[in-house]
């Protein structure tokens, strides 16, 4: 009593150095209050260096293999050459993903396969004419051209020393040998035209079956992990690691012939620059052009080369490495200054009322401790399905939103916890409100903790926002992607090293913040 006496005492006896007190201990809460501001600027950024650099582009996707990137270049190049503003979103995914992009706008045409487009677009179990797939995809707002002039079906391939000591020459006989190992494509395994209704078909005995990405599933072969995998006629690996094309003897799948789908509220002079691209690729030439993009590395040289036999077709200059460099940064700080701007905006509140304990507090901190435990990448396949997400910048935005929560939740929640029981019941003699108390005595006290669970959401943001180029939303993932398709190192270390470094400098960032935004005395 005898404390809370004499405070009350230089409460009203020492007005004027109360009242200055007061203004100093105001300046450690007005600091964290400017935290947000500081993300703003810092997410926002990026974002008014992108939409100033563009003005709506022609929007070309890709699928996650070696000959889609190459026909999506192709399509840039020439929209490029048309005077058309064009951007290329590589290795988006699968069928799926690109169809759900398609039609929800996210991107504006991309390169599919009529065999696809019939079993899984339009899940039809007869075969159908162009003009009937072209009247189907109208109802969807989609177009599509004629066939570019190659058929690149799906196959079943084997080394060919091992075919031939097995005897094997079709996909029938493989009954024969129940033990071997198949690798297989995620999405073949799931397509309605993959490996289950192939099985059933030819009544096929295996058992050992994996799923594995589409390029590493040629090196698993080539080392005898496994001993058959799907692929596409046109691969140009089937020729160079001496593979044998298994004979499809009950001509189960259909044809594949390559197309462009495309949007038809896409301007005209697009469509028109798409349609010239008809009947000019058979699939011999395709496989070199595939050859050429795994031999350089190098998707545009490819692409190049395909016009390089067009007479009159002015040479482009492709995007140099510095300017892509820039692009993926900017887009992956938009992703991350973004993201933990919302993560910021609502985890501290939550951690405020969390630290109240109870089963509010405890139902707040095991949402993010559930969130967290979600693979990242299914936490992506679980928000595209919703309406207001798809294919888009936002879903990758909202994923990143939540991954980003838990360790600023937590960080508030005790920090505010550990304040010691003193100080607290001082701050109430005082006569403070509580609301007071949260803002100008504890906020500031729980500060190096806040900013530690920021700083520590942050980096788990740059390392995890990688994952965002898997739907098209770009970032430093996008060679990490290209350089996985190609099994190229190097393209692998153009996305994962500036990652590393941008997670450095943003780690750096809030070191120089600490400074700034805790007081000087809980930095002591």
């Amino acid at each position: 009593m005898n404390r809370i006496s004499k405070a009350g005492t230089e409460q009203k006896g020492e007005s004027g150095n109360q009242e200055s007190r007061n203004r100093n201990s105001r300046i450690p809460f007005l600091l964290v209050s400017r935290l947000p501001d500081f993300l703003l600027i810092f997410s926002c950024l990026p974002i008014f260096l992108i939409h100033s650099a563009s003005a709506a582009p022609v929007v070309i996707g890709s699928k996650k293999f070696t000959e889609s990137y190459v026909i999506g270049e192709i399509a840039k190049r020439a929209l490029t050459d048309a005077g058309l503003p064009v951007e290329h979103r590589q290795g988006m995914g699968g069928t799926i993903i690109l169809w759900q992009a398609l039609r929800g706008g996210q991107i504006d045409a991309y390169p599919e396969y009529t065999g696809t487009i019939v079993r899984e677009i339009l899940k039809s179990d007869r075969p159908l004419s162009l003009n009937e797939i072209r009247d189907s995809l109208a109802k969807s707002g989609v177009g599509i051209t004629e066939p570019l002039g190659f058929n690149n079906t799906y196959a079943l391939v084997m080394r060919r020393s091992e075919a031939q000591r097995l005897g094997v020459r079709t996909i029938s006989d493989l009954q024969k040998y129940p033990e071997l190992k198949i690798g297989l494509t995620h999405e073949f395994l799931d397509r309605q035209d993959g490996w289950q209704p192939l099985r059933q078909r030819y009544t096929l005995p295996q058992q050992n079956v994996i799923g594995i990405d589409h390029a590493l599933g040629y090196s698993a072969l080539a080392n005898g992990s496994i001993n058959i995998k799907d692929a596409y006629s046109t691969d140009a690996k089937i020729e160079q690691n001496n593979l044998v094309v298994l004979e499809d003897d009950l001509q189960f799948f259909p044809k594949y012939e390559a197309v462009f789908l495309f949007r038809l509220s896409m301007p005209t002079d697009a469509i028109a620059v798409l349609r010239r691209l008809q009947g000019t690729l058979d699939e011999q030439r395709m496989i070199r052009l595939n050859a050429e993009a795994e031999r350089t590395k190098n998707y545009t040289r490819a692409a190049d080369s395909y016009f390089e036999h067009h007479a009159g077709s002015a040479s482009a200059v492709g995007e140099s490495f510095s300017h892509k460099l820039a692009r993926w940064t900017l887009r992956h700080l938009q992703l991350a200054g973004f993201s933990l701007l919302l993560s910021v905006i609502f985890g501290i509140p939550l951690g405020i009322v969390a630290s109240r304990g109870g089963p509010v507090g405890q139902g707040i901190l095991g949402f993010a401790s559930i969130v967290q435990t979600i693979p990242s990448l299914a936490l992506l396949a679980l928000l595209v399905p919703l309406p207001f997400f798809g294919i888009s910048v936002r879903t990758a935005i909202a994923a990143l939103f939540l991954y980003g929560l838990l360790p600023i939740v937590r960080n508030t929640a005790s920090g505010l916890q550990d304040i010691p029981r003193s100080l607290r019941e001082s701050a109430i003699a005082l006569g403070l409100s509580p609301m007071t108390r949260l803002w100008e005595i504890y906020l500031p006290m729980a500060s190096r903790s806040i900013l530690s669970g920021i700083k520590t959401s942050a980096v788990i943001n740059i390392g995890t926002a990688t994952l965002a180029a898997l739907i098209g939303a770009g970032g430093l993932g996008e060679p990490i992607l290209s350089g996985l398709n190609l099994n190229d190192h190097v393209t692998i270390l153009e996305g994962a090293i500036p990652a590393a470094v941008l997670a450095l400098l943003v780690q750096w960032f809030f070191d120089l913040l600490d400074r700034v935004l805790i007081p000087k005395g809980l930095r002591l």
